[in-house]
């Protein structure tokens, strides 16, 4: 998220915070695809992260894209921790330890995403070679300790790492350590929403699986192929996870709300002051009874802020978040934009996709959650591997692609950023497959290689 909102609008009710999240509901026409990436700068020749502060820092990144992209900055305090168009265009954004996120613009169609991701690579690469920064695309930083990663001044950040260790093993790393690439994609009705959540939510492990890109941890293989991916298995279980209820009937905006509510908060965002209030209670605050804030009522941006603090793997704002993928290649950046594109925005592609999944058990689905980081397209469900699986599903995006019958100006339709992934299954590698291979055998289990092998250029 590029920056935490204030809003003074009083929540009067339960009712408003349903509102909020209905309110997303649009016409088909006006439906926009909005991607994020997140990289790990780091210095070319050492390998090592770049810190936030120096000439040649983080802070000094941020600057030099500003000038470039024109676009306003966004302060904590005193620093500048990220850039927004003013024009409603994307944003910039700071992850804990340095990830370098592109928040993409609202657009229509897959071919103005890519023109969007190549002006952003352009301009990242550009202030990149002046101040010794080069960027990596992976799931997982392959080498750093978590004490060798830096940290950016964010109060946010500083509240979720004290909190992190109370409720699980692994939420530094996610904070620290990993990067991902999301596509945020709109629904037209509750009951559309549904469909795509419960569609999405099922499917995402096969996503994981296609997108693994994580295998190495501190210099050494860590025996997961989406390690990004099992770290959230032991981060923090009450803001994560599957969402089983996703599945059950009266399933909507207001059982999304309860769940919501029922979340431990992190933080109160009071003007520029940050209040650390982790672990506390939504509706304590709905009362009134919040110990940070006595007698204080919420306001919108309590709970907008609150929705950007859960991480289930498909998120619910105003849109719907796909949240399962590592961080790729530039073609994988635009394929998996390109493969929920084509699952969720036709309808009968949409109904095809839930086909496959929906007599899925909780049992199952948990499974192909839990399994699929470690074995990807080599898991199994029914008897069928995950791969088949993810065959048929980019066979149906395929189609759902066609039928919106966007084509650039070479004639091309969308379907064309589905190729990386026909190709990885026609190999039957994913991209963490291909790096244990290299690492073993060309680069004699020498993981410095990755730096430039996976380097964005």
């Amino acid at each position: 998220m590029a920056r935490d909102i204030s809003d003074e609008t009083p929540i009067e009710s339960r009712d408003t915070l349903i509102a909020y999240l209905e309110a997303g509901s649009k016409p088909k026409d006006a439906f926009r695809i909005g991607t994020e990436h997140e990289k790990f700068p780091f210095r070319p020749k050492s390998h090592a992260p770049v810190p936030y502060e120096g000439t040649k820092g983080i802070e000094a990144l941020l600057l030099s894209m500003q000038d470039r992209t024109g676009w306003d900055p966004i302060h904590d305090k005193d620093k500048i921790i990220g850039l927004f168009d003013p024009k409603g265009g994307g944003a910039i954004s700071l992850e804990p330890g340095g990830q370098f996120e592109l928040s993409g613009a609202a657009v229509k169609s897959l071919h103005e995403t890519s023109d969007e991701l190549d002006q952003h690579f352009k301009d990242v690469f550009a202030a990149g070679e002046e101040l010794d920064i080069a960027f990596l695309g992976l799931g997982m930083s392959p080498q750093w300790t978590r004490a060798e990663t830096p940290t950016m001044p964010k109060s946010r950040y500083a509240i979720m790492t004290r909190y992190m260790p109370k409720v699980g093993k692994l939420g530094l790393d996610m904070m620290y350590r990993t990067s991902t690439v999301q596509v945020n994609l709109d629904f037209s009705s509750e009951a559309d929403m549904v469909l795509k959540l419960k569609t999405s939510v099922a499917l995402q492990p096969i996503a994981t699986a296609l997108f693994a890109n994580s295998p190495f941890t501190e210099g050494q293989l860590n025996g997961f192929k989406s390690m990004r991916s099992a770290i959230w298995l032991d981060t923090d279980r009450d803001r994560t996870g599957m969402m089983p209820f996703a599945f059950e009937s009266g399933m909507g905006f207001e059982r999304y709300a309860d769940w919501a509510l029922d979340v431990p908060m992190y933080f109160l965002k009071r003007g520029n002051d940050y209040i650390d209030v982790a672990g506390t209670s939504f509706r304590d605050l709905m009362a009134g009874k919040h110990p940070a804030v006595p007698g204080e009522r919420p306001v919108l941006s309590d709970w907008v802020n609150h929705l950007s603090t859960i991480f289930p793997e498909v998120r619910l704002k105003r849109y719907l978040e796909m949240r399962g993928a590592d961080a790729g290649s530039k073609p994988m950046l635009n394929a998996l934009s390109a493969f929920w594109v084509g699952l969720l925005y036709d309808q009968t592609a949409l109904d095809a996709a839930w086909d496959v999944a929906k007599s899925w058990t909780l049992e199952e689905r948990e499974m192909l959650r839990r399994e699929t980081p470690k074995g990807a397209l080599e898991t199994s469900i029914r008897r069928m591997s995950v791969a088949n699986v993810a065959k048929e599903l980019v066979k149906i995006a395929e189609y759902g692609l066609e039928r919106r019958a966007l084509k650039n100006a070479k004639g091309d339709n969308e379907t064309l950023f589905l190729e990386p992934l026909r190709d990885l299954l026609a190999r039957g590698k994913t991209q963490a497959d291909e790096l244990i291979t290299l690492f073993s055998n060309d680069w004699k289990r020498d993981v410095t290689p990755v730096f430039e092998y996976a380097r964005y250029r």
